[in-house]
């Protein structure tokens, strides 16, 4: 999911994405490290003690002894849940989708 946000990063910003982030429940030292071996020109946040996961109760599930986020996006605007795109398949569209989603909405209003 994030290297397909990361190769559509520009045209997300030409569209008005003014911030983009990944989250993930494991470590912050855990997501530094996979954007940087993603190369990614946006940070992944932790909610490694899952207080975000927990409040707005995002979909996650157990592997490996972890509690892990499914993989969503939410689009956020002046600090409301405007869409969220849920569930993802294949993960690789995720970006396209909200590409799709911007446009038209961008049309509506």
């Amino acid at each position: 999911m994030y290297p397909s946000f990361r190769d559509h990063f520009d045209e997300l910003k030409s569209l008005g994405v003014d911030h983009l982030f990944g989250l993930s429940t494991q470590s912050a030292d855990d997501q530094q490290a996979a954007a940087e071996r993603l190369h990614l020109p946006f940070a992944i946040l932790s909610d490694q003690h899952m207080k975000l996961t927990r409040a707005i109760k995002l979909p996650t599930f157990k592997a490996g002894g972890m509690i892990l986020m499914k993989r969503f996006t939410l689009m956020i605007c002046d600090g409301t849940i405007e869409h969220v795109f849920y569930p993802l398949f294949p993960p690789d569209r995720s970006a396209s989708e909200v590409i799709n989603w911007l446009s038209e909405s961008r049309n509506r209003g």
